[in-house]
């Protein structure tokens, strides 16, 4: 036992095994970081055949241990960071919320009640009271951080599905779901995230309530359409139990007409969810704000911040406008959230969330916010979104490529084309550029998304990146015409 020193403890052994463990480990990052790859580009075979693991009953000890961690996982992940990883919205993370990850590691706070994590609560409903006022929502901490969209997604899909039954007198929570179910709708645009299908499903009401309005040629819900939908659901004697509105579509980055919408849905008393894991960074934007005109409005809202915020997975939030709708969810255990807990003022923060051990992933953003400041923290946001009019406006001026959607957040979507590929047919040019997609990961030279945008298979460049710039963005096009030439041959 004292050979491994494996509990993180006051002791001197024990800090002592601590230091030597994490300066082990930052130096290999640091070294890491150093290499040119963006990835080794081994194959799912190959890493089937390496990694093995090696439980040696009397244990390796902490720095065996590591090393083969250096080894087996960091030596073989993708560079994040690289300049030429842009397939998803997977971020870079600044090196604040790496030492923040450090603290929250280290303290492992556990935020479902006051007593495992007091100054993080404080910390987390401060926050939770500042993006509301971003937001545009009146005071108060009507909210709560997440894992990421999909269960933030949840969250807003559950209250909206537990207040649509609660104004007909019926409790979700007491007695489940009652009547015609196939009668129940959830709105949403066709290009609206996946789990908003996931969420019905794990909601009871399943894929089938899920009805998809369609989108404009920039890929945002459609509003004649929508209002066609809500009609062809009163006419079918259907309800409505919310309607789903993105702000940043995965591909395209659309952002749905959000006024409009939450417009739409008070005249009949419709709950409006706002998913905004990605565009929600624009809160803080200085250029871009606009673009998030109407969010005030709405009854739930997704953020996530380990997209455009910059921060390390998983760090997300779920804000609710009325904290009245929480007491849907609410339920009292005497060991977490206790009536005399209540009665003193305690905030137990499980009675929030669909978790109860949760992570205290909002010193992230605090740490990010303060180390920072909101200007540079705008500045690096909007670089993203600015950098993808420039890209556009490149890619348009080359002949082998075709801009097929101008961008509207930090995403670009195009293709490879040429003369010969177009007179093959649109099946040989939608194979082709996924071929130049494959080759470049498998290369391990470059990450370049591959997707459909209306029926059109393109790749897709993802500019979260702030230290990416126009000539670096440059070499990747290059070196996608490269290899289209290659496959080409």
């Amino acid at each position: 036992m004292s050979r491994l020193n494996p509990i993180l403890a006051g002791s001197a052994q024990s800090t002592e095994a601590y230091r030597q463990a994490i300066a082990q480990s930052s130096e290999a990052v640091a070294q890491w970081l150093q290499q040119p790859e963006m990835y080794q580009g081994k194959t799912v075979a190959e890493l089937r055949e390496r990694i093995t693991l090696d439980f040696n009953p009397q244990g390796l000890g902490n720095q065996a241990a590591i090393e083969r961690a250096i080894e087996y996982f960091l030596k073989d992940s993708l560079a994040v960071h690289h300049p030429q990883c842009v397939a998803h919205l997977h971020c870079p993370s600044l090196v604040v919320s790496q030492a923040a990850e450090v603290l929250i590691n280290a303290t492992n706070q556990s935020m479902d009640s006051w007593d495992q994590s007091p100054s993080a609560t404080i910390i987390e409903m401060k926050l939770i009271e500042w993006l509301r006022t971003q937001v545009g929502y009146q005071p108060g901490d009507a909210g709560v951080f997440t894992s990421g969209g999909t269960q933030s997604n949840l969250m807003g899909l559950m209250l909206a599905r537990d207040a649509f039954f609660a104004r007909q007198g019926h409790s979700i929570q007491q007695d489940g779901l009652v009547g015609n179910l196939k009668k129940i709708r959830v709105l949403c645009s066709e290009h609206a995230h996946f789990s908003v299908q996931k969420n019905m499903a794990l909601l009871g009401l399943g894929y089938q309530s899920v009805t998809l309005v369609k989108t404009d040629r920039f890929s945002r819900m459609d509003l004649n359409d929508l209002q066609e939908k809500l009609a062809q659901a009163e006419a079918n004697g259907e309800q409505i139990l919310a309607i789903v509105a993105t702000a940043g579509t995965t591909d395209a980055g659309a952002i749905d007409p959000l006024r409009a919408i939450a417009e739409l849905a008070a005249e009949r008393q419709i709950w409006v969810h706002v998913d905004a894991a990605w565009g929600g960074a624009l809160l803080l934007s200085e250029k871009y704000r606009d673009y998030l005109d109407g969010l005030e409005l709405v009854d739930s809202i997704t953020l996530d911040f380990h997209k455009q915020f910059f921060q390390t997975i998983s760090c997300g939030a779920f804000l609710l406008k009325e904290a009245r709708h929480y007491e849907l969810m609410r339920y009292q255990a005497a060991y977490l959230n206790s009536e005399f807990d209540e009665a003193q003022g305690v905030p137990n923060l499980v009675s929030k969330s669909l978790q109860t051990t949760r992570r205290f992933d909002a010193l992230k953003l605090w740490m990010g916010l303060e180390a920072l400041g909101q200007k540079q923290y705008a500045e690096i946001i909007d670089h993203g979104v600015t950098l993808a009019q420039d890209v556009a406006q490149y890619v348009s001026e080359q002949p082998a490529l075709e801009l097929v959607m101008q961008p509207q957040l930090a995403s670009v979507l195009f293709r490879y084309r040429t003369q010969q590929l177009s007179d093959a047919g649109d099946t040989a040019l939608a194979l082709f550029n996924q071929k130049i997609g494959d080759v470049l990961l498998e290369s391990g030279r470059a990450n370049v998304g591959v997707t459909e945008a209306d029926g059109v298979t393109c790749l897709k460049l993802t500019l979260l990146n702030p230290t990416v710039t126009l000539e670096d963005i440059k070499v990747l096009l290059a070196l996608v015409e490269k290899t289209a030439e290659q496959i080409a041959a």
